[in-house]
């Protein structure tokens, strides 16, 4: 997976707001790192696992908000789903800046 420079990003607000009126939230990072601090509700994807099962798990009638730690891993991601038809826009920098713009967390 390669990230063009034409990936939608959102930024943590705007995620925010997505995933409030629908929008479906995947994790991409894996789970030791989940374990240490996630986004409440997120749904965990990992990256290591992506491609053998994205299918049976997002659905495709909404759109999908990716995040990793630092937007890096996610707008690989992202970039995939979009070649694959989903409506699918990357969390710019992550759940580090998800947590810079004062947005919960869950650690541990």
């Amino acid at each position: 997976m390669h990230r063009p420079a034409d990936v939608p990003e959102v930024d943590p607000h705007e995620a925010a707001a997505a995933i409030e009126n629908g929008a479906y939230h995947v994790d991409v990072r894996e789970p030791d790192e989940l374990s240490v601090k996630r986004i409440p509700g997120a749904h965990n994807l990992p990256l290591s696992r992506f491609l053998e099962t994205y299918q049976a798990t997002l659905p495709t009638d909404r759109q999908v908000v990716v995040s990793c730690r630092s937007g890096a891993r996610s707008g690989r991601v992202t970039a995939f789903l979009r070649e694959h038809d989903y409506d699918a826009v990357n969390l710019g920098g992550g759940i580090l800046a998800w947590e810079e713009h004062g947005l919960p967390v869950e650690e541990g």
